[in-house]
C-alpha cells in the first residue's frame, strides 16, 4: 500500500496512440500542475521525442521525470505485441508500478497491448477471474452509470458478469461515494424470465451475494441512471460504448441540417446554445478521462486514442484517486468476503477503518 504522506506516482505513456505524444505530455503537464506536490508523474517514451518536447518547454516541473523506452506499440500491432516487446512504453510503464517505482499506470495506446501486458505484468487480484474494462455512461439523473466490461472480455461466463458487477460496486462507491450502489445485469428485460442462460445463472449469483442487486436492467436504463452500476460482456458493452460514443455527432447533425431549412431554425439553434453544450459536455468521454482497467493487481487506465490534453489530465488525476481509496485492496477484501463466508467479522474490520468500502447491504438511498 503507498504510503499516503509521499506523493502518488503516475506512469504515463506517452507513446503509441493516435493523437501525437506532445498531446499526451501536455495532458501530463496539466495533471502535474493541478496536482502539485501530490503527484509525481513520469512520461515514458521514446528519448528523442521526450528531448523535443522538453527543449519547447525550456524545462520540465519538478514533479516530472522521465524514463526512456527504445519502443512504441502501435495501434496496429497485436496484443501480443505488448507482452513480447520488453523495452516498450507500455512494458516499461506497467513495470515501474510492477517493481513499485510507480502507483499507477496510464494509456491512451493500443488497447488490447495495454490490457494484455497489464495482466501478465500486474497479474490479477485473488479470486479474479477477468479483468474488466469499465467506463461512465451519461445518465439523466446527473449521476454517470458505470458499466463493464466494455471491451475486454467477449465471450463470459456467469461468474465473470458476477465479477464484474462486484468490482464495479466497489469503484462506485469508492470514487463516487455511493453508499450501496446499485447493481443491474444488462438484459433485454426486467422479468426474472427475460434473458440467455448466461444472464439466467449470473441472476442467481448476484441474488446470493448480498450486494445492492436491483435485478435485471435494458439498455434504456443505462442513460436513465436507474442503476449505479450495469455489468455485461465485453461483447455486448463495447457495441453499447460505440453507439454511444457516436449520439453527440448524430445530434450536432441533425440539428445543423435544421438549422439550414429557415431563419426560425437558426434562431431557435442560438436559444439552445446553452443546452446544447451541457448535452455535449455529458456525451464528452474526456470528461471521465479513461477507462480504469478493474480486477489486475495495481492502477491500469486505458484512454481513448484520440484523448486531449484534457482527457489525459482527467486520466492521471483519476488514477490518482485509485490509488489513495485502495480501489485493488478493497477489490480483494470483497473477495476474500466472499470465498471465506466470514461476512459479519469482516464487516466490523472494515466499518472500523474509516474507509468507504462498498457495504453489500440494501439501501433505499436514491
Amino acid at each position: 500500500m503507498p504510503n499516503r504522506n509521499k506523493p502518488i506516482t503516475v506512469a504515463l505513456d506517452i507513446m503509441g496512440a493516435d493523437v501525437s505524444p506532445d498531446s499526451i505530455m501536455e495532458g501530463g503537464l496539466a495533471a502535474a500542475a493541478e496536482m502539485g506536490n501530490e503527484l509525481k508523474l513520469i512520461f515514458v517514451g521514446k528519448k528523442e521525442v521526450i528531448s523535443d518536447f522538453i527543449n519547447q518547454q525550456k524545462k520540465l516541473p519538478k514533479n516530472i521525470t522521465v524514463e526512456y523506452a527504445a519502443h512504441a506499440i502501435a495501434m496496429s500491432d497485436a496484443a501480443t505485441d505488448g507482452i513480447r516487446k520488453k523495452n516498450s512504453s507500455i512494458a516499461i510503464g506497467l513495470m515501474l508500478q510492477k517493481e513499485k517505482k510507480a502507483d499507477a499506470f496510464v494509456s491512451a495506446g493500443n488497447t488490447g497491448a495495454v490490457m494484455a501486458s497489464a495482466i501478465v505484468v500486474l497479474g490479477r487480484i485473488e479470486g479474479i477471474s477477468r479483468p474488466a474494462i469499465a467506463t461512465h455512461f451519461p445518465s439523466r439523473s446527473g449521476r454517470p452509470t458505470l458499466v463493464l466490461d466494455v471491451g475486454a472480455n467477449v465471450d463470459c461466463k456467469p461468474v465473470h458478469l458476477f465479477q464484474f458487477g462486484l468490482m464495479g460496486s466497489v469503484y462506485a462507491s469508492l470514487m463516487t461515494g455511493r453508499t450501496s450502489p446499485r447493481v443491474g445485469l444488462l438484459s433485454i428485460g426486467e422479468e426474472r424470465s427475460k434473458g440467455n442462460e448466461q444472464v439466467m445463472q449470473t441472476r442467481k449469483l448476484f441474488d446470493k451475494s448480498g450486494l445492492n442487486f436491483i435485478g435485471n436492467v435494458e439498455g434504456r436504463d443505462i442513460l436513465s441512471g436507474q442503476a449505479d452500476v450495469v455489468a455485461t460482456d465485453g461483447f455486448v458493452g463495447n457495441v453499447l460504448l460505440k453507439f454511444t460514443e457516436s449520439i453527440e455527432g448524430f445530434l450536432t447533425e441533425s440539428l445543423k441540417r435544421q438549422v439550414e431549412t429557415n431563419i426560425f431554425s437558426r434562431v431557435g439553434a442560438g436559444l439552445m446554445t446553452p443546452f446544447l453544450r451541457r448535452l455535449r459536455n455529458a456525451f464528452d468521454y474526456s470528461e471521465y478521462g479513461g477507462a480504469p482497467l478493474l480486477g489486475t493487481d495495481g492502477v491500469c487506465i486505458i484512454c481513448h486514442g484520440t484523448s486531449s490534453p484534457k482527457a489525459i489530465r482527467n486520466a492521471v488525476v483519476v488514477a490518482a484517486r485509485m490509488v489513495k481509496h485502495r480501489i485493488g485492496e478493497n477489490i480483494r477484501q470483497e473477495m476474500a468476503i466472499l470465498n471465506n463466508g466470514n461476512k459479519s467479522e469482516q464487516d466490523d474490520k472494515i466499518q472500523n477503518s474509516g474507509d468507504r468500502v462498498v457495504r453489500t447491504i440494501p439501501s433505499n438511498d436514491e
